[in-house]
C-alpha cells in the first residue's frame, strides 16, 4: 500500500506540473478525461514524465486504456516489479 501511495503522490506532482490540477483533486476513482478534463496530448506528456520518474514503460497505445488515475497508478506499480 505504501508503494501505491508514493506512486499516487508522484503522479500527482506530475499532473500538477503539466495541468495545474492539484493533488487534492487527483483521486484514484477520477477519470482523466471525464472528471479532470485532461486531453490526450497532456496524457502523453504525463506518461512520458511518469516513465522518467518511475522507470517504467507506458506505450502510446496503452495511454488510452488508462482511463482513471487508479488505472495509471496500478500500471506503474505493476510495471515496477
Amino acid at each position: 500500500m505504501l508503494i501505491t501511495e508514493s506512486v499516487l503522490a508522484g503522479l500527482a506532482e506530475i499532473v500538477d506540473e503539466i495541468t495545474g490540477i492539484t493533488a487534492e483533486d487527483l483521486l484514484v476513482e477520477k477519470s482523466f478525461t471525464d472528471d479532470l478534463k485532461i486531453d490526450f496530448l497532456c496524457m502523453i506528456e504525463i506518461a512520458i514524465a511518469a516513465e522518467d520518474k518511475f522507470g517504467v514503460d507506458i506505450p502510446n497505445e496503452m495511454i488510452g486504456s488508462l482511463r482513471t488515475v487508479g488505472d495509471a497508478v496500478e500500471h506503474i506499480v505493476n510495471s515496477r516489479k
